[in-house]
């Protein structure tokens, strides 16, 4: 048997969208990065940028369990003196950019490198239900539909 090896223009890209009300953050990460790397599809190449553009929205419906609204920091540098800011996850969620916590979710799922920002840039996160790419007719994706753990109700 030979191996088959996809080639750049060989791909078709598709729109997927992706409802996150009520979905926990981590499973609707590793399911996005799994369609942004193209790992659901039987002809996955790993050097090859051949998955789907993913569009999630209702971003600040996001659920988490446990404690992680308050213990779960976001941390980053400002390279001045003494410029370490911390975040916790609840005030990102509640704040003017919840997209930015399904945003680094899913960045730290994607390979280092070159192909994985390439890839990181078929993600569209909407705060929101509106998105404004209904001209693309994405594919609507049902994560909390299959397993009774990827939804919570309760936080």
């Amino acid at each position: 048997m030979k191996t088959y090896v996809m080639k750049a223009a060989e791909v078709e890209k598709k729109w997927v969208l992706i409802d996150a009300d009520g979905v926990v953050l981590g499973r609707l990460a590793a399911e996005v990065a799994k369609i942004l790397r193209g790992k659901h599809r039987p002809s996955f190449t790993p050097h090859v940028d051949c998955g789907d553009n993913v569009i999630v929205i209702n971003a600040e419906k996001v659920r988490v369990t446990g404690r992680k609204l308050d213990l779960h920091m976001f941390t980053w540098h400002t390279e001045h003196h003494g410029g370490l800011k911390t975040r916790t996850l609840g005030k990102t969620l509640g704040g003017k950019f919840p997209e930015r916590a399904i945003e680094k979710a899913v960045q730290r799922m994607m390979p280092r490198g070159p192909l994985g920002r390439e890839q990181m840039r078929n993600m569209r996160v909407y705060a929101g239900a509106k998105h404004p790419h209904e001209a693309q007719t994405p594919a609507t994706v049902d994560i909390a539909g299959r397993n009774p753990k990827n939804k919570r109700g309760d936080n």
